[in-house]
């Protein structure tokens, strides 16, 4: 697996990692935890060294998962967390007081059964703390070494300035895909000014991009995506279209549609790592033969022209938590 750096942060992952949260949160029930931990083993035997967790994914199972799956590699390993809820719990909205970011550490170091984070996140702008606040309360942490590397997540332009100006930012985790282009307009540009590194999660539109979700598919009550504008049965039979490019793209060649959606978010910058979640090892390793499909200039052309050119309908979140991106 081809490793990539953080922007200028000295930070290594694997070009593709893990996002962790469904195997316990938002998509339908827990995986079993016997093949929970058979699948973030079987990534890394297969050259995955970045682990995405938070938590909220649970709340707190996910990062005792990742706890007990890691700690024999641990040294070998990339663990991402994330603090910034109210108990842990995204319903009951955000929290990044200092305290509670101190609060958040030590509980994470202990669910995680390590000594350090290596990077931290803050899930979600906060707009009762100042950023700077937040960044220096992180900035304290990595001096103590309890934190090595800060990022965000979902922030927007002004709030990653400001943050970024009191502790240098390694990473900023957003949604990005072949179905939401948003951060090419302001957040790509200011990534790149500042060196700072992409972590696009969903990067294959929740599984839309996959190519096996339709019109007739039938989530679990508990599923995230029941609530979410973009799922909903007519939105997804008119996003169909942008799946049909993909396929037609992916059978020429002779590769999958989630592989063309990946290889084509590895190609945009030399410093993104997607994140793609799965509970399934034939899905990982679907996922991962993404990193070694090339994509020629034309057919990156032809695939970003082409989508852009497709009107997605539905919104990617409930109106509710539409409020708590871009801040």
């Amino acid at each position: 697996m081809e490793k990539r750096i953080l922007g200028k942060s000295g930070l290594e992952v694997s070009a593709l990692g893990l996002g962790c949260m469904g195997l316990s949160f938002g998509y339908g029930p827990a995986t079993q935890k016997a093949e929970a931990i058979a699948l973030l083993h079987a990534a890394i035997e297969r050259g995955v060294t970045f682990f995405d967790t938070a938590e909220a994914y649970g709340p707190f199972f996910n990062e005792e998962l990742l706890g007990e799956a890691l700690a024999p590699y641990r040294d070998s390993v990339v663990i991402a967390t994330k603090f910034g809820f109210q108990d842990g719990d995204a319903s009951k909205g955000v929290d990044s007081r200092p305290e509670r970011i101190r609060q958040v550490t030590e509980d994470s170091l202990r669910r995680l059964r390590t000594d350090r984070i290596d990077l931290f996140y803050q899930h979600r702008v906060d707009p009762n703390v100042p950023v700077e606040e937040v960044a220096g309360t992180v900035k304290d942490l990595i001096n103590e070494g309890k934190v090595k590397y800060f990022g965000m997540s979902e922030a927007g332009v002004q709030s990653i300035r400001r943050a970024h100006a009191e502790q240098p930012l390694a990473a900023l985790q957003s949604e990005y895909s072949l179905w939401w282009r948003e951060p090419e307009k302001e957040i790509l540009p200011l990534l790149e000014e500042l060196g700072i590194g992409f972590v696009p999660f969903s990067p294959l539109g929740k599984g839309f991009l996959t190519g096996a979700i339709d019109a007739n598919t039938t989530f679990d009550k508990s599923d995230f995506r029941n609530i979410v504008p973009r799922f909903s049965a007519e939105a997804r039979t008119s996003n169909q279209v942008i799946v049909s490019l993909i396929s037609d793209i992916a059978a020429e060649k002779q590769a999958t549609p989630a592989q063309v959606a990946l290889a084509w978010l590895l190609a945009q910058k030399p410093w993104i790592a997607p994140i793609p979640g799965t509970t399934k090892v034939h899905r990982l390793e679907e996922n991962l033969a993404a990193a070694a499909l090339q994509l020629s200039s034309d057919e990156l052309s032809k695939i970003t022209e082409a989508t852009a050119a497709i009107t997605i309908e539905g919104a990617r979140y409930p109106e509710h938590l539409q409020k708590r991106v871009g801040n």
